[in-house]
C-alpha cells in the first residue's frame, strides 16, 4: 500500500504566543509538527506494519518545514517530500490542496492521511478540498482504521454528529484523523540517525507546473487582517472565614453581581 500523509510545521500552541500591533511576534517563536498530523502519521506507519508498503510524508512551507518533515522520517516515515517556494506564501486551503494535489498525482497511491486539522488555523478545509481535487472518497474525523483491507476496500469508524459511524471506503482515499485514534510514538534515537539517509525531495511552483499567481498569498480568497489577543481575565476573588460565611458571600456576590438568580 502506497500511502501519503500530509504533513505541517505550526507554531507550538503551548508556548506563550504574543501580539503586538495586529501582528504574531516571530522572536521565541518554536515550530514544531502539528498534533493531529501525528496521529496521521502514526496511523499510516501502523497500516504500513501490518502489511507491506511504503509512507511519504509530504509537507508545503518554508525552510522550518524541512524540521517537521524530518521528524516524520524519524518516526517511520520511507521518505519526503518538500514543497519549498516563497510564491506559496500566505496560500488559503484550496491554494495548499491545490499544491499538494499535483505532487500527490506524480505518482500512483492507494490512501492519503491527514490531520484533521492544523493547530495553527484550526480550520479543517484542506483535506475535504483535496479529496475533491483528487476524485477520491473521503472519510473526516476517523478514529478506528482496520489494518487490513479487503477487496480494494478499508473499514473504519468515524466520529458523526450522533454518534460513531462504521464506513466501508474504497480505495484510493482521503482520510483525516481524530486526535484519539492513535498515541503517536516516539522517534527513537536510530530513527533520527536513520532520517539523515532518507530521500526528501524539494520541489518548487515551476516543478509541479502551478502558476504562482493561482495559490500564495495572490491566489488566496482570505486574508488575515489583523491578530488579536484574547481579553485578558479579570482577577478572581478570594473568600475567606467559615464555611457558612463563605457560602453566605458566594450567594450574595452571585445574586447581586452577577444577576444569575434575576
Amino acid at each position: 500500500m502506497n500511502i501519503i500523509v500530509l504533513v505541517k510545521s505550526v507554531i507550538d500552541v503551548e508556548l506563550n504566543i504574543r501580539v503586538k500591533d495586529g501582528e504574531v511576534v516571530k522572536d521565541g517563536l518554536n515550530y514544531i509538527l502539528s498534533k493531529w498530523d501525528e496521529n496521521a502519521l502514526e496511523a499510516a506507519l501502523q497500516l504500513k506494519e501490518a502489511g507491506d508498503g511504503e509512507v511519504t510524508a509530504v509537507t508545503v512551507g518554508p525552510d522550518r518545514a524541512g524540521e517537521a518533515l524530518r521528524k516524520a522520517l524519524a518516526m517511520g516515515a520511507d521518505k519526503g517530500v518538500h514543497v519549498n517556494d516563497p510564491a506559496a506564501a500566505g496560500s488559503d486551503a484550496f491554494g495548499i490542496a491545490k499544491i499538494l494535489a499535483k505532487v500527490i498525482q506524480r505518482n500512483a497511491f492507494d490512501l492519503v492521511i491527514a490531520g484533521r486539522q492544523s493547530q495553527d488555523t484550526d480550520l479543517g478545509a484542506t483535506g475535504p478540498v483535496l479529496a475533491e481535487l483528487l476524485g477520491v472518497p473521503l472519510a473526516v474525523n476517523v478514529i478506528e482504521i482496520d489494518p487490513k483491507p479487503a477487496g480494494g476496500k478499508l473499514n473504519i469508524k468515524r466520529k458523526g454528529d450522533v454518534g460513531v459511524e462504521l464506513i466501508e471506503i474504497a480505495l484510493p482515499a482521503l482520510l483525516t484523523a481524530n486526535d484519539s485514534l492513535n498515541e503517536p510514538r516516539l522517534a527513537s534515537l536510530r530513527g533520527i540517525m536513520a532520517a539523515r539517509k532518507k530521500p526528501m525531495d524539494i520541489l518548487t511552483l515551476s516543478d509541479l507546473g502551478i502558476d504562482p499567481e493561482t495559490v500564495g498569498a495572490a491566489g488566496s480568497g482570505i486574508e488575515i487582517v489583523e491578530f488579536q489577543p484574547p481579553p485578558q481575565r479579570a482577577a478572581g476573588q478570594k473568600f475567606e472565614g467559615e464555611p457558612e460565611e463563605i457560602a453566605r458571600q458566594v450567594v450574595e456576590l452571585l445574586a447581586n453581581e452577577a444577576k444569575i438568580f434575576a
